[in-house]
């Protein structure tokens, strides 16, 4: 573990290197699991100098939103030669699902960060804690903090208040103990229905922070748990069952996004009334806030990304359009290029929107250095060298990286008919057009020069060939070549040798940049070009290519191997172009 920050800072690494200054957390012991004060009394100091950790609720996928978090916190244990638990925050059983727990392990690691060494394995669920919390919510009954509230939920929520107005006490605020802790046993055992008894704090139905007026701690859910099955029939709610997390764990700073900065009263005045009861390690953590990532043109909330994926308007949790790490990942970002987009933004202590091209170009800075050529016909048109004689093939050669002349060369054939792009021809170019038109000489890059004689068209009046005659003395790397000044070079594949290919341009899939702000309807921003599906060649070398090998194809800009299609053809997915050009069209 590195033990030195690096030089950049922001306050979270402030607050950490003021803490380790005052060896705030210096006397934690740590029993090598997560449990209550006594399983750590007697237990050696925590090795870790900090513990944070990144808490996701498995009910969905992660998407570039968590990936700020989990660079944060992975990073933030990093460089203090800390810990960072990855933690499932499991305690709704009606919503999470096994599917989700694995794909978050599995992106996790794929963003190149790990909880388990020799030493220590710091995978956990929060519902491996229900049995503390329990007790707990049993000590908060005993000590006069909590109580069993029989109002219906609509009571409730009416007796609470408003921004302006202070709530009402409940009628059973004053409940015996006893008489709490006997319905709260039933309310477990399942004696009750969902929304009949709920366990509440007992702190100030009059505080200016609503979330400080008599919280609900546990609430009745018949429901089959994705790990606990239908042991339990009460559940933590999160602002209880999140601190006591943390606590067991000996977490130090919990990062949360500033959603939270409201409830950090309630996570302090929980941690603090259980501490002094004994019940958890000392001293306690501590919550920070951070701004989350709000990038344009995205959109994060899970109920509206599941929306799309139930609606049918994307291919599932990993289409490439969407904002899932497992959809980038598909598109060709790499985890070294969401890192460094993770990096690029910062950390800030206010909400501010992010452009999308950020992301994009963190993507082409990771991919230019180390991304090899290949060349690929998007758009094919048949180009007939009519001068060079049918049957003969020769080898022509191009650098697998113009800027790494270690990584050597790559070779493929040249011959009489060729598939150039549609658009590098025109009967009638516009000024500054240099590619071919009739009488035009251009550069076939890597290849000869030739010149255009004329085109073919069928009877609809489409082109459907180019001819041209070529210099047999240009050839590119040969003496003759620098005799030929031409101002224009187009890419081209040999028509016999090329591979077929299914081609996928991506784009943004809203037109909108902010398509859910302010209660607007983001499906009416719905991109209709996000996807476009192109019949297209490759160069002859990409005959052997595992799902996930990266290229830039000269001049379209950088794609991903996606495997192949039914009819046995390679797809690839176009991750991002070479400069941004997006033009949103509505």
């Amino acid at each position: 573990m590195n033990q030195t920050a690096p030089a950049a800072g922001n306050f979270l690494r402030a607050r950490i290197e003021d803490d380790l200054a005052a060896g705030t957390y210096a006397s934690r012991r740590w029993a090598g699991r997560p449990g209550p004060a006594p399983a750590h009394a007697h237990a050696e100091p925590d090795p870790a100098r900090i513990r944070t950790r990144f808490p996701p609720e498995p009910n969905g996928y992660l998407h570039i939103g968590h990936a700020k978090s989990v660079c944060l916190n992975f990073g933030l244990a990093r460089d203090y030669g800390g810990r960072c638990h990855l933690r499932f925050d499991d305690t709704n059983p009606t919503r999470e699902e096994q599917e989700y727990v694995d794909a978050i392990v599995e992106v996790v690691r794929w963003l190149g960060f790990e909880w388990a060494d020799e030493r220590e394995d710091n995978l956990y669920f929060a519902s491996d804690y229900f049995e503390w919390m329990y007790a707990f919510a049993e000590y908060l009954i005993e000590a006069g903090h909590a109580y069993v509230d029989s109002q219906t939920p609509e009571q409730i929520r009416v007796n609470r208040g408003s921004l302006t107005e202070p709530g009402a006490d409940s009628p059973f605020r004053n409940r015996p103990p006893a008489e709490s802790r006997e319905l709260f046993r039933r309310m477990r055992d399942g004696a009750f229905a969902e929304g009949e008894h709920v366990l509440r704090a007992r702190i100030d139905m009059a505080s200016p922070n609503i979330n400080m007026r008599d919280p609900v701690l546990y609430r009745v859910r018949h429901a089959e748990h994705h790990r606990t099955g239908d042991r339990w029939c009460v559940y933590p709610m999160y602002d209880y069952a999140h601190p006591i997390s943390d606590a067991l764990e000996n977490i130090t700073h919990s990062v949360c996004t500033l959603e939270f900065e409201d409830h950090r009263p309630l996570y302090d005045w929980l941690l603090a009334r259980l501490g002094e009861g004994g019940r958890l390690n000392m001293p306690l953590p501590q919550q920070i806030e951070f701004a989350r990532l709000n990038l344009t043109y995205v959109i994060t909330s899970k109920r509206r990304l599941l929306q799309l994926v139930q609606e049918g308007h994307v291919d599932g949790w990993d289409d490439p359009r969407m904002p899932t790490l497992v959809g980038l990942s598909r598109r060709g970002y790499t985890p070294e290029s969401i890192r460094l987009f993770c990096d690029r933004i910062g950390v800030a202590k206010s909400d501010s929107w992010i452009e999308y091209p950020v992301l994009e170009q963190a993507l082409r800075d990771d991919l230019e250095a180390r991304a090899p050529r290949a060349i690929a016909v998007l758009s094919p048109l048949r180009l007939i060298i009519d001068d060079y004689p049918e049957g003969r093939s020769e080898t022509c050669t191009a650098p697998v990286h113009p800027q790494r002349p270690e990584l050597g060369t790559r070779t493929f054939p040249f011959s009489r008919e060729l598939w150039i792009e549609a658009d590098d021809f025109t009967e009638d170019p516009p000024k500054g057009y240099f590619r071919l038109y009739p009488g035009n000489r251009v550069r076939l890059r890597y290849g000869f020069v030739i010149e255009c004689t004329g085109c073919d068209r069928d009877a609809a009046g489409n082109v459907v060939a180019v001819h041209a005659r070529h210099f047999a003395d240009s050839k590119s790397g040969t003496e003759g070549a620098a005799a030929y000044k031409v101002r224009g070079a187009i890419h081209w594949l040999s028509a016999a040798h090329a591979l077929a290919a299914e081609v996928r341009l991506y784009d943004r899939l809203f037109v909108d940049p902010m398509p859910d702000a302010g209660g607007k309807d983001f499906l009416a921003a719905l991109n209709p070009e996000s996807e476009r599906v192109l019949g297209a060649f490759v160069e002859p070398t990409l005959d052997a290519l595992e799902r996930g090998d990266r290229f830039q194809f000269e001049s379209h800009g950088y794609f991903v191997f996606d495997g192949t299609v039914p009819t046995g053809i390679g797809r690839f997915n176009r991750s991002v172009t070479l400069r941004d050009s997006f033009s949103p069209r509505r």
